[in-house]
């Protein structure tokens, strides 16, 4: 468990605004730490962190691209930081399509542009570069991909994710070298995530959304990839090993820890969208879908796996929530905005105290069975 490691600690979010990047604020914020926002307006609307009033749990809100080079470095003058959270980025595969130029500089050169601030403002600090799990040179196997494999999909979106996973790797190695963090005192790591569903989230094209969208209308809900394999994973799951990532470069000079980390369910979560949608609608009570496969639309990935045998084994890090229950949380928190229209931040705040809860029990768990083993 990380939950005294950001009491008291300066955290720079960039990205702030976005789905991921406003539950991660609100969690910092329940941790202790004193959290700063970098990024431009919420990229929906609706969104979290509007609904969950994030703003105001804030020491400081920055409004600025990340592309920005000057702003940044202003962000990281003012904030000081501890540790740095880079999430900004275009995140939608098909709108990588129609602007691959936009994705490839705001991918690319956006986390570029902070990696080039970190190295003026010569600051110690730790920092988690957030990519994806699309940053892998997708060959459609079946077993899951390893930090080890080679970069880059074929789509602008993935290959963005996976150029921007080389320019970390060339910051790190050509400024901040892992043989010298005493020097200098920069960890950098790389977090790359399965697919993140969970509530609030009205990203363009996302699956959830679509469905969310059509039960609201009460529309059955058109499925463009019915027999897509994907590695789902809830969003608190997903940041729980950005923050347990985070809290061992915060404590460690360990070079182990300055690396990419793949951040997924355990095997066997990667259930067709299909199943997903299917999860989604006896949750809600209600529903229908149709497929509405299109063979001229741009490509996507068949089937993605990620093994995430580094981080259970390196970081202790292990999910808690299974497809079904990150399912069911997921209709939970839109259910109660839809129907019970309840205070969306503590709806939120109460989510992540369940997560926590399933990490004690889960750590509980596994000392008891490592326990037990040694006494036989």
């Amino acid at each position: 468990m990380f939950s005294n490691s950001f009491v008291g600690k300066s955290v720079l979010v960039t990205g702030h605004t976005g789905f991921k990047g406003s539950w991660l604020c609100l969690w910092l914020h329940r941790l202790g730490a004193k959290v700063t926002g970098l990024s431009l307006e919420p990229p929906t609307s609706p969104n979290h962190f509007t609904e969950a009033n994030i703003i105001d749990l804030l020491d400081l809100h920055i409004h600025a691209d990340v592309r920005d080079e000057k702003a940044v470095g202003q962000a990281i003058q003012q904030s000081a930081p501890d540790l740095i959270f880079h999430l900004a980025a275009q995140t939608v595969v098909r709108r990588g399509y129609r602007e691959p130029l936009e994705t490839f500089s705001t991918n690319v050169m956006g986390t570029a542009c902070v990696l080039e601030a970190i190295r003026i403002a010569r600051r110690p600090c730790s920092v988690v570069v957030v990519t994806s799990d699309k940053c892998y040179d997708n060959r459609e196997q079946v077993w899951g991909y390893r930090e080890s494999d080679p970069m880059g999909e074929k789509d602008p979106y993935g290959a963005s994710k996976g150029a921007a996973e080389l320019v970390v790797r060339s910051y790190r190695d050509s400024y901040f070298p892992v043989s010298k963090i005493p020097q200098h005192g920069i960890k950098v790591a790389s977090a790359r995530a399965g697919n993140v569903i969970g509530g609030g989230d009205w990203t363009e094209d996302a699956l959830i959304v679509d469905v969310i969208n059509a039960l609201s209308k009460n529309s059955p809900v058109l499925i463009r990839n019915p027999n897509a394999h994907r590695p789902w994973n809830h969003v608190l799951q997903a940041l729980s090993g950005y923050l347990t990532l985070s809290a061992k470069l915060m404590t460690s000079d360990a070079p182990a820890f300055c690396s990419g980390w793949n951040i997924g369910p355990i095997p066997g979560n990667e259930i067709p969208v299909r199943e997903v949608v299917k999860l989604l609608l006896e949750e809600w009570g209600e529903g229908s879908w149709i497929d509405g496969s299109d063979e001229s639309a741009p490509p996507e990935a068949r089937v993605l796996r990620l093994c995430i045998d580094k981080a259970l084994w390196e970081l202790n890090w292990k999910p808690c929530w299974d497809v079904r229950e990150s399912i069911r949380q997921t209709a939970k928190w839109y259910r109660n905005r839809h129907v019970a229209k309840g205070n969306m931040r503590d709806f939120s705040l109460s989510q992540i105290v369940e997560y926590e809860e399933a990490m004690r029990l889960n750590s509980k768990a596994n000392f008891v069975s490592s326990g037990s083993s040694r006494v036989t």
